[in-house]
């Protein structure tokens, strides 16, 4: 049963099945929330929308309202799947919603009273898509071994941004590019936004495949492999999370520590990822289809950046690859404050990219390195629940900057936005760098 709670050694197939979950993820991540729908939302749909907000400011609010949902589900849910050995289970359901959603955004047309259907279904997907890291991220142990899960970590990353590589090439050259009442290849109208809400369907289709390796070939975790937290209702959930929240404090503070911090620099470089593309096309004057073009490229380097930190994550440790990665986007973002044009984006937006993917790697790998195996859903459901229980202050960093630097300075740009995300970026390091640097890896008694 051991080798179904942690591997003892690396099964390739298993790994290769779990890192296409990754690559099947990128249809929301990449082509949904960062560098097509998000910004059709904006720069279409609500370009013209009525009221005292910019439709920018609309999708940071409805991400900041989405995630107080996320804190609210995510603790319970990995607490449950824990006990009653339910991770595959529930991983494949979140999917099959996510997959449905994303579908779902076809019916948003190019008028802004549809502005709002769209802010509600990005809302939702994005809900679902984060609970689906819970049982996700909890498989970790099953496909890796202590020695290896830095790189296999780093190889999930990997194949993610790879998989945004390859259909955003495809959404680009099929559906976007061109001019005309037709786009890209397969000659789709562009009225009413018919090739970007196709794109949408096409994304849905792409997640559902690559998601399907994974339940054919990852073993369902035991029900009894925590069988001190039995199978337990909805509102003992609850009151389980509570009871482990002070039991963490009493005798595994570091985790804690960690949790917090992490909770703050996840939702920084969530944010650099989720508006990187607005500021692209509103303040760096990038085309809105050379903004696809932009974002092959960050996942070309981000996809890099992730290998690479994975190699360095099981040598040096995780949190050195965290702190590192972290100083640099602050150096890029705070360049970026101030510089103008394509050009300039282009340099640092991808610097900004390259360290986003160390960042999230090593940031999974050092949870999992910490928790007591078998305890791992309910880890990342606290991991999720921190998360989002902060998740509101990117957006809301984001969009109250904007307000506040145009208010303040007569300006009509999206550009203080940055300043916003590298204020959370900052304070999730500072509160890092009270984590231990260096720790032992609490699988290894099961593998010797």
């Amino acid at each position: 049963m051991s080798d179904e709670i942690v591997a003892t050694r690396r099964d390739r197939g298993r790994v290769v099945a779990w890192g296409l979950w990754d690559w099947g993820s990128a249809a929301f991540n990449a082509v949904i929330v960062t560098f097509i729908f998000s910004v059709y939302l904006v720069d279409g749909v609500g370009d013209d929308v009525p009221g005292p907000f910019r439709a920018a400011t609309w999708l940071g609010l409805s991400s900041a309202a989405g995630a107080v949902l996320i804190a609210v589900i995510a603790p319970a849910l990995g607490r449950r799947t824990d006990a009653g050995g339910a991770r595959k289970k529930s991983l494949f359901w979140l999917t099959l919603a996510v997959v449905v959603i994303t579908a779902s955004l076809f019916f948003v047309e190019n008028d802004w009273h549809f502005l709002w259907l769209g802010l509600t279904l990005m809302a939702a997907g994005s809900v679902i898509f984060e609970l689906t890291q819970v049982p996700y991220f909890a498989m970790m142990r099953q496909v890796s071994t202590p020695d290896d899960v830095g790189r296999v970590s780093g190889f999930g990353w990997a194949l993610g941004y790879f998989g945004g590589i390859v259909l955003l090439l495809i959404c680009y050259f099929g559906f976007v590019t061109g001019d005309g009442d037709t786009r890209g290849i397969f000659g789709v109208s562009s009225e009413n936004g018919l090739n970007i809400r196709v794109i949408a369907l096409v994304a849905a289709v792409w997640f559902l495949v690559f998601a399907i390796p994974l339940f054919l070939k990852v073993p369902e975790l035991p029900a009894t492999a925590n069988e001190d937290s039995p199978k337990v209702g909805i509102l003992d959930s609850y009151r389980g999370i509570w009871n482990d929240v002070t039991t963490m404090w009493r005798d595994d503070r570091d985790t804690l520590k960690f949790l917090i911090a992490s909770a703050f620099f996840r939702d920084g470089l969530a944010g650099v990822f989720a508006y990187g593309a607005v500021l692209a096309v509103s303040v760096y004057g990038i085309t809105k289809d050379d903004v696809i073009l932009f974002g092959v490229a960050a996942n070309v380097i981000s996809a890099a950046g992730a290998l690479l930190a994975g190699r360095y994550d099981d040598r040096i440790g995780p949190r050195a690859v965290i702190v590192f990665s972290l100083a640099s986007m602050l150096v890029c973002g705070v360049i970026l404050l101030f510089v103008e044009g394509p050009r300039m984006f282009w340099i640092f937006g991808l610097g900004l990219c390259l360290f986003v993917g160390p960042a999230q790697s090593a940031s999974r790998t050092y949870l999992t390195r910490i928790t007591v195996p078998g305890r791992e859903g309910q880890n990342f459901g606290l991991y999720a629940m921190t998360g989002r229980a902060v998740s509101f202050m990117a957006p809301l960093a984001f969009a109250l900057t904007i307000w506040a630097g145009n208010l303040l300075l007569g300006t009509t740009t999206d550009r203080w936005g940055i300043f916003g995300i590298m204020i959370i970026l900052a304070v999730g390091l500072a509160l890092l760098l009270r984590v231990p640097a260096h720790i032992e890896d609490r699988a290894r008694s099961l593998t010797r």
